[in-house]
C-alpha cells in the first residue's frame, strides 16, 4: 500500500473512532448498542453509516429516532468537513464484529475475518471462533487454529446461517 493511501486510511480510521466516541453515549442513553460505524465513499458519495442493536432487536422507528438524534449531534459537533449521507440500520444476521465484546458474544459460532496484512500466507479466515483473549481471538480454519490480534482485523462478521447449521 502506498504511504499516501496508508495515511488516508489512518485518517479515516481515526475519524471513525472520534465519531464513535461522540455518538456512543447518546445511542446508549436511548437504550441501544452501537455495533459499527462506517465512513466510506460509495457511488452516491460519502456515507456515514451506523449499525445499532439491542437485545430484542431494532425497529424502523429506532433507526429513525437515532438518525434524528445523531444527525443533530453531528450537525453541532461537525466532525466531517465534507458532505455525506447519514444512514442508521440494524446490523442484520451477518452482523459485523468490531469490538472485543462482539467477539465474546459469538464464541462457538462461524465467523469470517479479513486481516490488514497476511498471517502466514493468508488474509482471509472463515471458521469457528473458539476463544477470545484480551488482545486476540482464535478461529479454527481448515482444521487449524489461527490466533488473530484485534489490531490486525480489517473486517470481521458473523456467518449466521453457517453457525445455525453447525448447531443442528
Amino acid at each position: 500500500m502506498e504511504p499516501r493511501d496508508r495515511a488516508a486510511e489512518d485518517k479515516a480510521r481515526q475519524r471513525v473512532q472520534d465519531i464513535w466516541a461522540l455518538v456512543q453515549p447518546v445511542i446508549q442513553a436511548e437504550g441501544l448498542r452501537l455495533i459499527e460505524v462506517e465512513y466510506r465513499r460509495e457511488p452516491k458519495g460519502w456515507v456515514l453509516r451506523f449499525f445499532i442493536d439491542r437485545e430484542d432487536g431494532v425497529t424502523v422507528d429506532d433507526c429513525a429516532r437515532i438518525s434524528q438524534v445523531v444527525g443533530d449531534l453531528l450537525d453541532v459537533a461537525d466532525p466531517i468537513p465534507a458532505a455525506y449521507h447519514l444512514e442508521v440500520s440494524s446490523p442484520g444476521l451477518n452482523r459485523p464484529l468490531r469490538r472485543r465484546e462482539h467477539f465474546v458474544e459469538q464464541v462457538g459460532n462461524v465467523v469470517q475475518v479479513r486481516t490488514v496484512e497476511p498471517l502466514g500466507r493468508r488474509r482471509n479466515f472463515k471458521g469457528l471462533l473458539t476463544s477470545v483473549g484480551e488482545d486476540d481471538f482464535t478461529v479454527e480454519c481448515d482444521g487449524q487454529p489461527f490466533r488473530i490480534a484485534f489490531d490486525l482485523v480489517e473486517r470481521a462478521r458473523l456467518c449466521y446461517f453457517e453457525s445455525q447449521e453447525k448447531r443442528s
